[in-house]
């Protein structure tokens, strides 16, 4: 079942496209990793989504509801967003700051303190219950605003940029915390441009560039989109002479020397098994062979073109 749907969607701010026909399906329970580089659209459809911007053309869908004034308050109570800065409150303390927000939702009472207990633990901010919001830390503050978003227990999180500006235990703890809540149940989009903590969190990642959707699968669909062949390094005696045998095997692109290591490029049917028979059956002592992987950063790299609004 999808949790969050666009259709067509497009945004326009005069004669810039920030949102192109947009088609994305995210399906209940999914952590979905949207990545695009900055201008590339995905605040834009972030916003779109938390009825903070009307589209141009085109629809969102938030749990079957369609996103738009008529919906909004409904859309409201199934998501919580998260934008990628906290903002400023003035002479607050976090419960204080917490019971604000439960009131907007009207959550009184003791059903209020026990929600707000629960989510400071979650959270684990259960200490600084009694501390002024702007002296906690950048990585605090987040953690903050993700308790803020929980209060009334929306089945979708929007979130924009979590881990941007954090420390990197700041990075660890808000990851464990999102990973958490994906075993709760809930449907995430995050975007970011951290693509290894994508890999580690989401199940699903979508990349958007220039307003457009590029790619849409699991981290090992998007590698193995990306892979245009292999590259094996052998270490081998005689490096020169098993370089000139090598290039004359069929299925093999190119080899390039680096002292006694061979960097092999082959087409997508040549294997590295086929590069270690044909230098045994030559002669060669094999010392070590290894199939460089593509990682998400790589992949990245070869499915954009690094073009921004």
């Amino acid at each position: 079942m999808a949790m969050i749907q666009t259709i067509n969607l497009t945004k326009r701010y005069g004669d810039l496209m920030a949102l192109s026909n947009l088609n994305l399906e995210i399906d209940q329970g999914d952590a979905f990793g949207f990545i695009g580089p900055n201008g590339a659209g995905k605040t834009t459809t972030i916003k779109v989504l938390a009825t903070l911007l009307k589209p141009t053309w085109g629809e969102a869908r938030i749990d079957g509801l369609s996103v738009g004034p008529v919906n909004a308050r409904q859309v409201r109570s199934v998501i919580g967003y998260v934008p990628d800065f906290f903002g400023s409150y003035e002479d607050m303390v976090v419960k204080e700051y917490l019971e604000f927000f439960a009131a907007t939702y009207s959550i009184n009472g003791a059903q209020r303190r026990q929600v707000m207990d629960d989510v400071l633990a979650l959270t684990d901010l259960t200490h600084k219950a009694d501390a002024d919001v702007n002296s906690l830390s950048r990585g605090m503050q987040q953690r903050l605003s993700v308790a803020r978003v929980l209060l009334h227990d929306p089945k979708v999180l929007l979130m924009d940029e979590p881990a941007s500006g954090l420390d990197p235990r700041a990075r660890i703890e808000m990851r464990e915390l999102l990973k958490e809540l994906h075993r709760m149940g809930k449907t995430i989009l995050i975007s970011s441009h951290i693509l290894l903590e994508l890999a580690d969190l989401c199940n699903k990642v979508g990349i958007i560039e220039q307003g457009e959707l590029k790619f849409v699968g699991t981290t090992q669909e998007m590698l193995a989109r990306a892979r245009t062949g292999n590259v094996v390094n052998v270490t081998v005696d005689r490096p020169d002479a098993a370089a000139d045998a090598l290039r004359q095997q069929p299925g093999v692109v190119g080899v390039e020397r680096g002292g006694a290591v061979l960097k092999v490029n082959l087409d997508t049917n040549t294997s590295a098994a086929d590069i270690a028979s044909k230098l045994v059956h030559d002669g060669f002592r094999l010392m070590e062979l290894e199939e460089e992987k593509v990682n998400l950063e790589t992949a990245f790299m070869r499915l954009t073109k690094g073009l921004v609004q």
